[in-house]
């Protein structure tokens, strides 16, 4: 199968500015790992200085759908350490989480799950489909996120995640939409950050947004004792 798909990647040889590749994959499954660990050692091989940003789904005990979920995930691990420039991680129980906490969803099922990974994925990449006036490449995401190559696993975040009967009453701020990303309960990923640092960080925002605001926002978070950047970072 491995030499099917690399058989089709030779239509990005046709192509006259190629930036990289964006991998949408799972580290729980056998094929999700075990391929794709594969597909990126051979997208390394044949195509070295193309980005590779791969956006891998850790397993979650609520929707386990095999023992071996956790193996997987560890040695698939291995894989995007090695081959990969950068890895926006996505954790199913912060999205089951999620679900249940903004979304009013009691039991989530692949679905809801699903949706809520593909808004997160689709305001990732709007910079890279729309234009505008600080839009980004597959580039500048490693170069601003990846202090350094093999620690290039950024926590995504998203905000606001608003059901379905509350998103015509709320009135969201710019000020509001930045707290909420810093805030725990946003995270695609299950952990504390307030027991580290940040060492970069990148806030994409979508929509009719003032820039003031956006520079307001930010200045705001920059001076919160509890989201803290290094110091030998700008």
């Amino acid at each position: 199968m491995i030499d099917q798909v690399m058989d089709a990647t030779k239509t990005v040889e046709t192509c006259d500015s190629i930036q990289g590749f964006l991998i949408y994959h799972s580290y729980g499954g056998g094929t999700g790992s075990g391929f794709t660990s594969l597909l990126l050692q051979r997208l390394s091989t044949h195509f070295g200085k193309k980005s590779k940003l791969h956006l891998p789904i850790y397993p979650s005990p609520q929707v386990s759908s095999a023992v071996v979920e956790p193996y997987n995930a560890v040695l698939s691990t291995h894989g995007s350490i090695e081959h990969a420039e950068c890895a926006f991680l996505i954790d199913n129980t912060a999205c089951y989480e999620i679900c249940q906490r903004n979304l009013d969803v009691e039991r989530p099922s692949y679905s809801n799950l699903n949706r809520i990974i593909v808004q997160v994925i689709s305001a990732l990449t709007a910079s890279l489909r729309y234009e505008g006036s600080l839009n980004v490449d597959l580039c500048e995401f490693q170069t601003n996120l990846v202090p350094f190559p093999r620690i290039h696993f950024p926590l995504t975040s998203y905000a606001p995640i608003l059901s379905y009967n509350k998103v015509n009453h709320e009135v969201i701020s710019v000020e509001q939409i930045t707290d909420n990303v810093f805030d725990s309960k946003s995270q695609m990923i299950k952990c504390n950050p307030l027991t580290g640092k940040y060492m970069a960080c990148c806030l994409l925002y979508r929509g009719d947004v003032v820039p003031k605001e956006i520079n307001a926002a930010v200045t705001r978070i920059k001076s919160n004792r509890e989201v803290q950047f290094v110091d030998w970072c700008p």
